[in-house]
């Protein structure tokens, strides 16, 4: 699989797990802890795929950052957490940051 795919599917399923942490209770409902331990486990599993074509540092800002404001829509949606200007504005340059990353540097591994 290609490795943009992979970290695409490591960001959703990260993004899956972290949500069920939430519905887990403290890991204490046991079909919402079995989704955290899935999906950390897919996570982790296609991130270490991911590490053999594209650098380490793009790999983990792309992953960490995206994951960022993915799991905070979806807390917006599921948990009606809402998220005030400077958090927007700190989000937009995480989402920057990503699109500098991959498109001008020569590190990004394309």
């Amino acid at each position: 699989m290609h490795p943009w795919l992979l970290l695409a599917l490591a960001i959703v399923t990260e993004v899956i797990a972290t949500t069920a942490l939430k519905a887990s209770d403290g890991l204490t409902r046991l079909l919402p802890s079995a989704v955290v331990l899935v999906g950390y486990a897919t996570s982790f599993y296609c991130l270490s795929l991911v590490l053999r074509h594209i650098p380490v540092g793009i790999t983990y800002a792309v992953w960490s950052g995206l994951g960022i404001v993915l799991i905070t829509l979806v807390a917006y949606v599921l948990y009606g957490q809402r998220i005030d200007g400077a958090g927007l504005l700190g989000m937009a340059l995480i989402i920057a940051g990503v699109v500098v990353l991959n498109l001008w540097s020569r590190t990004s591994g394309h």
